[in-house]
């Protein structure tokens, strides 16, 4: 088994394989199912930590995206089996977040991509910008990355 070089130290690891509906015209991995994993990622971790879509409503809270940025470092292919891992790398406790990713392609360790996502916390019956709760302290505090 190929051994993974992280970009950083214990990510949460979303594992996806490229199906035939995920290839486009140019017959390797179309740009947008990237995104779509980097936010399934990131939605799998926000669930290990206890935070899914339920409490963001019960908390009338949500860290809404408002940047990204992506890196397409390779192509990837039909059945070719990759890693997502995610990180929280900065959060001021105050409004923002940001998380990174990386993908890798484990049959050969090569990484395909790297992003990195921006949020700020929001109420979500207003979309207006507001402290996080306790709740996100407790919840993320403890995963971010010191850089």
């Amino acid at each position: 088994m190929t051994v993974l070089d992280w970009d950083y130290p214990a990510p949460h690891v979303y594992p996806v394989t490229v199906s035939s509906e995920d290839i486009d015209a140019l017959s390797h991995t179309n740009n947008g199912v990237y995104v779509y994993w980097c936010e399934q990622a990131a939605w799998s971790h926000t669930r290990d930590l206890g935070l899914g879509e339920n409490q963001y409503r019960a908390l009338n809270r949500a860290m809404a995206l408002t940047q990204a940025e992506y890196q397409y470092l390779r192509a990837t292919h039909e059945s070719d089996e990759l890693q997502v891992g995610t990180w929280i790398t900065r959060w001021d406790r105050k409004l923002t977040m940001e998380r990174q990713f990386q993908i890798i392609d484990i049959n050969n360790g090569k990484t395909v991509l790297r992003a990195k996502h921006q949020f700020v916390c929001i109420e979500i019956s207003t979309g207006k910008p507001r402290r996080p709760p306790q709740e996100f302290v407790d919840r993320y505090g403890p995963v971010v990355l010191s850089l």
